[in-house]
């Protein structure tokens, strides 16, 4: 009885480890899509297909460029950075002044034309990268080298966005509108420029992220689907536009998702995550570190 506790708690551990591991990784998507809220007031339906293409770029770029992993991750992230303000120039900007409905509606079609065109021009077969990394045995706990790394590398991503919203005028200016965008308009910031730089940042978000799932995730059309829900969800939960909140939540829903894989099929620990996530929102609606009225 008492080896199979011991064992039972390194299990335990384990789980909790890795689901700490996981929520790095979801915190960093939570921040992309929460920033482009905070500041922008438009939710983008389709930000996980923004990753899903530069899953495929970061593929591509290995595969068949012949690029190191280290080299092809900055080009990534500076092309998926294009293509969120392509995104905010063509689809956003348009339909800043148009009902929530309409701009949720098109970031939807977005997401649809993403993984249609992703579907058409790079088939549905599933493609890997081909990076073996090994696996860390600690105290009879086993921990992927490619999880610890996109940990890592999703924690300093953070801290530079961080440094960047806190040290800079453009920072400054970021977190001045997402609280009061009308008066930041009247006192002479250029808000279009910022909304733009905002929708770039987000899109680097999205290439960093895309970047360190492709170390865990086989690419085709439709990865989008194996963390897009579970993002917005957690952007919900944690309060749209809250960066803390969704950081607190991103942790939260990975400890489930990891201790629900624990105890039975990894998919429970999602079904655990999203009825969680209905329970909250009877609770919490506003979100989990929402002021009580």
């Amino acid at each position: 009885m008492e080896s199979f506790l011991e064992i039972f708690d390194i299990y335990l551990l384990e789980a909790m480890v890795n689901g700490i591991l996981l929520g790095g990784v979801l915190a960093l998507l939570a921040l992309g899509l929460n920033l482009i809220f905070g500041v922008i007031d438009v939710t983008w339906i389709c930000y996980a297909e923004l990753v899903m293409i530069g899953m495929y770029g970061m593929y591509y770029l290995v595969q068949y460029y012949g690029l190191s992993y280290y080299l092809a991750a900055p080009i990534t992230i500076l092309l998926v950075a294009a293509l969120g303000a392509l995104l905010h120039y063509l689809v956003i900007a348009p339909l800043l002044g148009a009902a929530p409905i309409n701009q949720l509606l098109a970031t939807g079609g977005v997401l649809f034309v993403l993984q249609s065109f992703a579907t058409v021009a790079f088939g549905i077969d599933f493609r890997n990268l081909g990076i073996r990394l090994p696996v860390l045995q600690f105290a009879e706990m086993h921990f992927s080298y490619s999880r610890l790394l996109s940990f890592g590398a999703a924690l300093v991503g953070m801290v530079v966005i961080y440094l960047f919203m806190t040290r800079t005028y453009t920072g400054t200016a970021i977190r001045a509108i997402a609280q009061d965008r009308e008066i930041m308009a009247l006192m002479g910031v250029d808000t279009k420029k910022i909304y733009l730089v905002t929708s770039a940042l987000g899109g680097a978000l999205a290439g960093l992220a895309a970047c360190l799932l492709v170390l865990q995730y086989d690419v085709h059309p439709f990865v989008g689907l194996s963390f897009g829900p579970i993002t917005f969800l957690i952007c919900v939960l944690g309060g749209l536009g809250n960066f803390v909140g969704g950081f607190v939540a991103a942790f939260l829903f990975a400890e489930i998702i990891s201790l629900g894989g624990l105890f039975s099929d990894l998919e429970w620990g999602y079904v655990l995550a999203f009825a969680f996530f209905i329970v909250m929102m009877f609770i919490r609606p506003a979100g989990l570190l929402a002021r009580r009225q």
